[in-house]
């Protein structure tokens, strides 16, 4: 019988994914799981996008051109001029949401054995897509304790093999926002090594303390050697839609690109007769969205933060909060709410935080929470999480 392949054997388990049997299984046995491991928004997907699947009239589901339809890239277009980034046509290619933007992202920016530097911890998949395409992820390291901002010295983190910089920002998993002079030190490391700047600015919109992170193309020294990915998912609580895009200045990576996009044919055709409707939502769309979320955020954080043993920092934007919880390994104790613990049938579905790391056998005491629910909901989640602590630890 032949074996499986080493890249299949050794792909990494999801950190958010990987428990939900066991969450399936309480919810059989008659249990309630609030989901909190997974970006689920359950915010409505806005009116108007649904609408635009009753009112779809043709009468084949065809195949669309690989860089995407017409009018959708037209929407896609104005926001980018929004926010200051004038493009060709060739430079936008519409893709199976920010997943597939990533893939190609590494795909042409990286050959096999080449280092891709990225903060730590850092969104999972960052590491499965890397692992499938040889790619060795070097981690920059960060902690709870700096707010997972980055470390002064960064020179320390380039090597012969490196190739590009992944920069998520506002950041999956920790919720931290770079500043313009972070990026800027992050610009500066890439001109003095030659190195490309990949921008995950999937949650672009959702900063609390300040103004939407200024996309990446906007600064003159990244023009020819950045890629941003970039998904509707959490803007407009589209996660199943699966439709984003891959942009870039850079014509040979554009170019190289459109090869990827050609070879899956061409993205999903009803996610974008949905996503074209985004500009027909109103102008305050968005204040309306973070105002939620940034009441959510509040709640998860003043509660954690109350907690003995936890150790936590305000996030600053995404709807992630990590914390740091007084237990050896946060595994166990997630597997330990899914199938002993229980509060009038409730209980709570955390992501273990290892997952998120590169670095060898860091965040075994800490989990991601995505604050996705309503706020008496969160509320009340958090109030199962202490009392599960506090059991865990007797």
């Amino acid at each position: 019988m032949p074996n499986v392949s080493t890249r299949g054997a050794n792909a990494p388990s999801s950190p958010i994914r990987k428990l939900v049997p066991l969450a399936d299984a309480a919810r059989n046995a008659g249990r309630r799981v609030h989901h909190l491991n997974i970006g689920q928004p359950d915010l409505e997907t806005p009116a108007v996008m649904r609408s635009a699947l009753t009112d779809y009239a043709e009468t084949v589901i065809a195949y669309g051109p690989s860089g995407g339809d017409a009018a959708f890239r037209d929407v896609l277009f104005s926001y980018y001029a929004a926010l200051g980034v004038s493009l060709e046509p060739q430079q936008l290619i519409v893709t199976t949401g920010a997943s597939e933007a990533v893939h190609v992202a590494l795909a042409t920016c990286l050959d096999h054995g080449d280092e891709l530097l990225v903060p730590d911890p850092m969104y999972a998949n960052y590491l499965g897509y890397g692992g499938v395409l040889g790619n060795r992820i070097r981690p920059i390291p960060t902690s709870v304790e700096t707010g997972y901002h980055l470390p002064d010295a960064l020179d320390q983190y380039v090597t012969p093999k490196t190739k590009a910089i992944l920069l998520c920002n506002p950041a999956n998993p920790t919720g931290a926002v770079y500043s313009e002079a972070e990026v800027q030190r992050i610009l500066d490391l890439c001109v003095e090594h030659d190195l490309f700047i990949i921008a995950d600015e999937v949650y672009r919109e959702f900063v609390y303390d300040g103004e939407v992170c200024r996309s990446i193309l906007t600064y003159p020294a990244a023009r020819e050697r950045a890629i941003v990915v970039d998904s509707l998912s959490k803007r407009f609580s589209l996660c199943g839609a699966r439709i984003g895009c891959f942009v870039t200045n850079n014509d040979a990576i554009a170019a190289a690109a459109m090869k990827l996009a050609q070879a899956r044919l061409s993205p999903p055709a009803l996610a974008q007769v949905v996503a074209a409707r985004a500009d027909q939502l109103p102008a305050d769309y968005f204040a309306t969205v973070k105002a939620e979320y940034r009441l959510r955020r509040d709640t998860v954080f003043e509660a954690l933060n109350a907690m003995d043993g936890v150790t936590v920092h305000r996030p600053e934007g995404a709807f992630y909060q990590m914390a740091r919880l007084p237990v050896d390994d946060s595994e166990a104790f997630v597997r330990y709410m899914l199938t002993e613990f229980q509060r009038d049938g409730d209980t709570v579905m955390l992501a273990p935080a290892a997952g998120f790391y590169a670095a060898p056998g860091a965040g075994r005491d800490e989990v991601r929470i995505a604050y996705v629910l309503e706020q008496s909901k969160l509320a009340h989640a958090m109030w199962l999480v202490g009392e599960a602590l506090s059991e865990y630890n007797r």
